[in-house]
């Protein structure tokens, strides 16, 4: 598998991280990441209503924020959330978001 150009933890940086994480679809997908390890983009995204083009952007504003890192796998694209990484650079910043970020249950 190769891995596609993402910043290094030293050098991610709070705005940009804030910026991917202020979309709707992007905190979703960096939701669904977070329970599904090393899953695909196209797993990820089952369900969604979202145009493929669309999809694609948004995987590249998250990975170049350093949200999550992606691996070429054949012609799937393997997704990992990057929370060791976002946990180390800017402690207690990716818990609340993903507690906030969980679908409501039904009572």
């Amino acid at each position: 598998m190769r891995p596609l150009p993402q910043p290094a933890r030293e050098s991610l940086a709070l705005a940009p991280v804030l910026h991917a994480l202020g979309d709707p679809v992007r905190l979703e997908l960096v939701r669904r990441a977070s329970t599904s390890p090393e899953a695909t983009c196209a797993v990820l995204a089952d369900g969604m209503d979202v145009p493929l083009s669309t999809l694609t952007n948004h995987w590249r504003i998250m990975r170049e924020a350093g949200l999550i890192s992606m691996t070429a796998d054949g012609r799937h694209r393997r997704i990992r959330l990057r929370a060791d990484d976002l946990r180390d650079r800017f402690p207690g910043l990716l818990d609340p978001i993903l507690r906030l970020a969980e679908p409501e249950k039904d009572a």
